[in-house]
Order: structure tokens, then C-alpha cells, then sequence
């Protein structure tokens, strides 16, 4: 079953794909078993998309079943979670300027919801402005920058200046993620941390917000 799942996703089998997530949580599986078989399964819709195998479609539709396996199963995951009346961390989240990509970005901020962190997604191709009139508008514990394309490295750059120059670097911890991110882009950038996937966003959230 666990196979069937991540096949049925990166071969766009909709109805499959949410017939297994419902099997899989009939027997008992762990809803975050769950979550990691469809990162999985969208780790290969990604390498698909970069061989030329997959285009703007199947990304799409991808995006769509990932959306309704969320509502299938986010609420298994809320109704056995404890917040002992404690405030959930923000995320301001946003594809920067020049890059269209968001499952990355998405998937990252289907992970922040279903652990209890409260998310505001900008979209894709978010302006520099937009973000800091989102900082200063939603005061956000944490922004986090996704981008897929080479070229966005530069505009996570440039968000990043744009946030410290009208003031608000010091209010927010900067995460940046997706494509080829690593330590060297994290430095160029002056983001705070990357994450590798998904999960390290989340355990970046928590360490920042002292949930961890």
C-alpha cells in the first residue's frame, strides 16, 4: 500500500492516490507516514519535471492532489494534537521574484500547517516589496524564501536587503529553500539557515520559536 501511494501520485493516478491515503488511515497509519510517503512521491514528480518527463500539468495537477490529500489528512493530525494553549509560531512563505515553481513551497507549508504553525502564503513570483509590506503587516516569526531556478538566488538575495533596509531583519529569522540551496547560496543570500526538505523547515521553525 505504501508503494501503490507514492506510485499512484508520481504516475498523476488522482483517484488512486486518494484511495490509498484513505486505506492507509483506515489501518491505522500514522498520518505523518503518510505526509512522507507523498514527499516522497513528489521528490519524483520534481526529478520527472527537471528530465523533461513531466511539464506545467502534471506539476499542476500534482499540486492539486497533494491539496486534497491535505484535507483528508490534516485533520487526523490536529485531532491528536496537544498546543497546551501555547502560540503558534508564523510563517510568511513565497516563491521570490522571477520563479513560477511551488510544490516545494507548498508541500514546506503543508508541513508547517499540519505541525500547528500558523503559514501565510504570498504565492509565486512574489515581489521584494510584497514581502515587507507582508512583515510589517503580518509581523511573522519566521519568512520563509522558496525557489527552485538558479536565477532565484539572486532575488532571495535582494529580498533579503530589502527586509534589512526598511528596518525589519531584526524582528524575523530567514529560511530559504528548494532547487540547488545549500550553505554556499544560504551565505549569499544572508538568509539565516536552509532547509534541505520539508521536515528541516519545520524542525528550523520550531528550534527559532523554542517549540522544539
Amino acid at each position: 500500500m505504501n508503494y501503490l501511494l507514492v506510485d499512484a501520485i508520481a504516475d498523476m493516478r488522482e483517484q488512486e492516490a486518494l484511495a490509498a491515503v484513505q486505506e492507509l488511515l483506515v489501518s491505522g497509519t500514522d498520518p505523518m507516514t503518510v505526509l512522507a510517503l507523498c514527499r516522497d512521491a513528489m521528490t519524483i514528480v520534481g526529478e520527472r519535471f527537471e528530465s523533461g518527463e513531466y511539464f506545467l500539468p502534471e506539476l499542476v495537477l500534482a499540486g492539486e492532489m497533494l491539496s486534497q490529500i491535505a484535507d483528508i489528512v490534516k485533520p487526523r493530525i490536529q485531532s491528536d494534537a496537544t498546543t497546551e494553549g501555547l502560540q503558534s509560531p508564523k510563517v510568511l512563505l513565497g516563491t521570490v521574484q522571477g520563479d513560477l515553481h511551488d510544490i516545494g513551497k507548498n508541500i514546506v507549508g503543508f508541513m508547517l500547517d499540519v505541525n500547528g504553525i500558523d503559514v501565510h502564503d504570498l504565492g509565486v513570483d512574489v515581489p521584494v516589496e510584497r514581502f515587507v509590506e507582508a512583515i510589517e503587516k503580518e509581523k511573522p516569526d519566521v519568512v520563509g524564501l522558496s525557489g527552485f531556478l538558479t536565477v532565484a538566488f539572486e532575488a532571495m538575495k535582494e529580498t533579503v536587503e530589502a527586509i534589512e533596509k526598511a528596518g525589519l531583519r531584526n524582528q524575523v529569522k530567514i529560511m530559504i529553500g528548494g532547487g540547488m540551496v545549500d550553505e554556499h547560496i544560504r551565505a549569499y543570500t544572508g538568509a539565516d539557515a536552509y532547509g534541505r526538505d520539508a521536515m528541516a523547515a519545520v524542525s528550523l521553525v520550531e528550534k527559532w520559536s523554542g517549540k522544539d
